[in-house]
């Protein structure tokens, strides 16, 4: 089995207006999260947390979530919906002359 380290986690360090500061995070690794109001400083420590909590669970003999870094993803995913929103979409799709799927696919890029 392939021996994970930090850099198989991902590392979000991004400004928090409600805190005012950097907020450092690794989604799946660990709750919470570092925080401070240097970026590269707040990155260095999130990257020594990360080190320290697969240490930690290593010397406690507790399983490493799996990698969250260099994921590749299909770019299909499966969704459950109502059957009347399912019927709603399909309609909406129909009438502006486009797939469910780039109906869906536009709300989204639209969303994020």
């Amino acid at each position: 089995m392939k021996k994970l380290r930090s850099d198989n986690y991902l590392k979000i360090v991004e400004w928090s207006d409600e805190d005012h500061c950097y907020i450092g995070t690794s989604p799946g690794l660990f709750d919470g999260g570092v925080h401070g109001k240097d970026e590269s400083k707040v990155f260095k420590e999130l990257c020594d947390t990360v080190g320290e909590a697969i240490n930690l669970m290593r010397k406690e003999g507790k399983p490493l979530p799996p990698p969250t870094a260099n994921k590749t993803f299909s770019g299909k995913i499966s969704l459950r919906i109502s059957p009347d929103l399912h019927k709603a979409l399909t309609l909406r799709a129909f009438q502006e002359g486009q797939s469910i799927n780039r109906l869906i696919q536009h709300k989204l890029e639209e969303t994020v």
